[in-house]
């Protein structure tokens, strides 16, 4: 996290560790939460399956092994910090998931580390 029109020491006061102008990496954990009406017939609100391939068509193909701050363009112009990160997620998801009826995308969390984390509730 660094930002060009600031100075080295603002930089590293703000952003500690973390203030790299040649980037910085993370390993995420993502949660999705949907919620809605059960389907009785089936037992659940979205076949766990179809909401995984949503999640890593609209999520981790564009992220996994990427630059946050170069190669995804929903991130473009934008501080790749863990809470717009995970806003950025939730406007990925919300589309697809609610396309199924009924089906409502509730959150996103996302881990940075074991004991770090921003979640979003769409507010």
């Amino acid at each position: 996290m660094y930002r060009e029109e600031w100075s080295a020491e603002k930089n590293q006061e703000v952003f500690g560790k973390c203030a790299n102008p040649n980037w910085h990496g993370h390993n995420y954990n993502l949660f999705v939460t949907v919620k809605g009406e059960i389907t009785h017939a089936t037992g659940y609100l979205i076949d766990l399956k179809e909401l995984k391939e949503i999640i890593n068509e609209h999520v981790i193909e564009k992220l996994d092994h990427k630059n946050l701050n170069l190669d995804v363009p929903f991130m473009a112009g934008k501080m790749a910090s863990t809470e717009l990160l995970t806003i950025e997620i939730f406007n990925q998801l919300k589309g697809p998931i609610e396309a199924y009826e009924g089906v409502f995308l509730h959150s996103v969390r996302l881990f940075e580390t074991e004991n770090n984390s921003a979640e979003y509730f769409g507010d």
